[in-house]
């Protein structure tokens, strides 16, 4: 009884940081809704630990987002991200605009994917074509190798402050939507 109060408590905060989102956009919202509705199980049922490794070349932008992102689903997840090149720093508009969801993600620190190599993964997805085409081979068992591109949204440059602010936006609600209908497959799979 507890676990299907804490289930439904977690499929509501879901819900609402959904709505949040997408507040004017209700086609969108409904297909989401949907997709929650689909993929709630009953707590009883559900395993727990299903590992992510989420990869970009710097791992400051959309790795950083879809970590995030994917984070805030369920507590469930074990997520982590690399770069087959990483940064110092995560990208501050990416900390920005995550920050407009209630998702901060100020203290990631990039890093690269050697730190990840001899794990086991439920999952390894890179989010862009550079991290998927120099990917090294993983040593540890993959179970799940997917790759989900995204535009790199630090490489416009052009337009206002505004308009480049919105390309991330952009880009973040596209991993939004494309990340939570993996998290519910992830869950059916379970």
């Amino acid at each position: 009884m507890a676990e299907d109060i804490e289930h439904d408590r977690k499929v509501l905060r879901i819900f609402v940081l959904i709505t949040q989102t997408f507040i004017n956009m209700k086609s969108i919202l409904f297909s989401l809704f949907v997709a929650l509705f689909f993929c709630a199980t009953p707590a009883s049922t559900k395993k727990h630990g299903i590992k992510v490794l989420i990869l970009c070349t710097g791992n400051t932008c959309r790795s950083q987002m879809a970590h995030g992102l994917l984070k805030s689903y369920g507590k469930d997840l074990a997520v982590y991200s690399g770069g087959v090149k990483a940064e110092e720093r995560v990208n501050p508009k990416a900390v920005m605009v995550m920050r407009e969801l209630g998702i901060d993600i100020s203290d990631h620190k990039p890093c690269l994917i050697d730190e990840y190599l001899d794990e086991e993964w439920d999952y390894v997805i890179t989010v862009c074509d550079n991290a998927d085409k120099t990917c090294p081979a993983f040593n540890g068992k993959v179970k799940h190798r997917l790759h989900i591109p995204f535009e790199d949204p630090s490489k416009v440059t052009e337009g206002t402050y505004e308009f480049r602010l919105n390309e991330y936006r952009r880009i973040r609600d596209a991993i939004n939507d494309t990340f939570f209908k993996l998290y519910c497959d992830m869950e059916e799979r379970k």
